[in-house]
This record gives structure tokens, C-alpha cells and sequence, in this order.
């Protein structure tokens, strides 16, 4: 079960102290230097992508199972974006610049977030 929205990734990651944040995932991104340019995890909560955070760099990493995995290293920056709704999808690698949702408007980015099922219901309505 993941998190239930921004909120709660921030308070879940709070676990990394003041260091970067850790997100370990089984495969390691082709377009490695594109996501070290700038590149972003996009968040998704229950339908509804509504958060991004930069991707510092990348770590290799092992588990007692010995396979190799890739350890997503990131900024602790929670950037609000505008409301799209998504499937669960691994957007750090197949998300392009032209298909990620804007970060939220100047002004709004300390807006309370909306509720996940509030979101996609405007966002599919074309009003967030």
C-alpha cells in the first residue's frame, strides 16, 4: 500500500532524516543521463498524478537476494503539479517533457491538495 497523497509521502520520507530522499526500483533507467539533466519522479495516488520530485542521482543497490537494483535518489522537494489522471506507471522512465503535467501555478504551490478522487474528477472536466 503506498502513500495517500503528497502530504503523506512527505510525512513517510521524513524517515530519511535531512539527507535525500530514497526510492529503490528493480531496474535501472536506459535514459540514465536524461533524468541526471533534470529529470523527475512523478508521483501517482490513486489515479491521479499530483506530485513530481527531481532525481538527484542514482545508486546501486543490493538487498539480501543479491540482485542488483537501482536506488532513485532524491531531492526532498515535493513539487506540486497540476491534477492528470494516471494509472500507476514507472514515469521516470517513460514520462517525456511534453507529457509531464506543469508544476502548479506561482501561488498555489502551498494549496492544500485536493482529495485524489476530487482531482481526477476536475482534471478529467478539463478544470485543474
Amino acid at each position: 500500500m503506498g502513500a495517500e497523497g503528497p502530504e503523506d509521502l512527505a510525512e513517510w520520507q521524513r524517515r530519511f532524516g535531512d539527507g535525500h530522499a530514497v526510492h529503490v526500483t528493480r531496474m535501472w533507467p536506459k535514459r540514465e543521463d536524461e533524468l541526471l539533466a533534470g529529470g523527475s519522479i512523478f508521483w501517482v495516488f490513486k489515479g491521479v498524478m499530483l506530485a513530481r520530485q527531481r532525481i538527484v542521482r542514482l545508486d546501486e543497490h543490493h538487498r539480501d537476494d543479491g540482485i542488483r537494483r537501482c536506488a532513485l535518489i532524491l531531492d526532498r522537494d515535493i513539487v506540486p503539479v497540476t491534477a492528470v489522471p494516471r494509472r500507476p506507471f514507472q514515469g521516470w522512465r517513460y514520462l517525456s517533457a511534453q507529457d509531464a503535467p506543469a508544476d502548479m501555478p506561482r501561488g498555489r504551490e502551498g494549496d492544500a491538495a485536493l482529495p485524489p478522487q476530487m482531482a481526477a474528477a476536475l482534471a478529467e472536466m478539463g478544470l485543474v
